[in-house]
């Protein structure tokens, strides 16, 4: 099996058992896990330095999930690279678990900053980056926010801030799915030309299909220098992105499971058991 063929068993697996662990509990944030999990294949298959028998070695790359409400999604990865065991994510969401609706550093080994209020993620990264670049470091730092979530000013603020202190090894990467939990981006508050208003910000700008792993692997792999701007990817992503019964849905943001998708998505976990890449 090559690189890029290990990457999509990866990718699989990790969608596999994010449905689990929702499907287990009865509800969740489907739609905006399932759109980033090929970004988190590539990240913690590929790319980023980490440690996961030591998660707070000093020399790993740091990773901040900005949309917390993609949690499952990033527990998964964590569990199948090893950071604790699988068994744990049947515990999502419940009393004395370690893995709760959203990120918490200080429950999870292996999450870096801990998230969820919309916005604040990308603030906390910002200065990750930052306190790396002074301390002359050569830690990376990648993080993932939502389209919904750009409608909050902070977001701005930090981009401003990103560009203005140069700091290119902090990667940035929008998941593009265009919904958010009140309906469509369009319907909410148009976005207008991202991918024009990140290069006004300053950024380095590349739209990458959500589930192109290759493309993905090539954008995020070099080490940026000095003379780089940031990079920011628009991942140009799905709800539910992998299981087309998700896709089809008017708004997978988060669901709580009528009998009849209870019965699709058992339908969609057995299919990925059944498929190794």
């Amino acid at each position: 099996m090559n690189q890029l063929q290990e990457l999509r068993e990866f990718a699989r697996a990790i969608r596999l058992e994010t449905l689990k662990s929702l499907t287990g509990l009865g509800f969740g944030h489907y739609g905006g896990s399932l759109s980033v999990i090929e970004a988190l294949a590539v990240l913690y298959g590929d790319v980023m330095r980490i440690n996961p028998a030591n998660p707070h070695w000093p020399e790993r790359d740091y990773f901040v999930l900005s949309k917390g409400h993609a949690g499952p999604a990033l527990y998964s990865t964590l569990a199948l690279k090893g950071y604790f065991p699988l068994e744990k994510l049947s515990t999502l969401n419940q009393n004395g678990t370690i893995l709760p609706s959203h990120p918490d550093r200080l429950k999870t080994p292996g999450v870096d900053a801990t998230t969820g209020s919309l916005g604040q993620g990308v603030s906390i990264a910002a200065g990750m980056a930052l306190s790396h670049k002074l301390a002359q470091r050569c830690n990376r730092v990648f993080c993932i926010l939502g389209d919904g979530e750009l409608n909050e000013g902070q977001c701005w603020e930090a981009f401003q801030f990103i560009a203005h202190h140069n700091l290119h090894q902090l990667t940035l990467l929008i998941d593009w799915n265009k919904q958010q939990l009140d309906g469509t981006l369009e319907e909410v508050i148009k976005p207008f030309d991202l991918s024009a208003k990140f290069r006004a910000f300053g950024f380095e700008v590349q739209t990458i299909k959500g589930d192109d792993i290759a493309a993905l692997s090539a954008a995020l792999r070099p080490v940026r220098d000095a003379q780089q701007r940031p990079l920011l990817v628009l991942l140009d992503s799905v709800k539910g992105q992998g299981v087309p019964y998700l896709e089809q849905l008017p708004n997978s943001h988060h669901l709580r499971l009528t009998p009849e998708q209870r019965v699709e998505i058992d339908k969609a976990i057995a299919q990925l058991e059944a498929c190794h890449v």
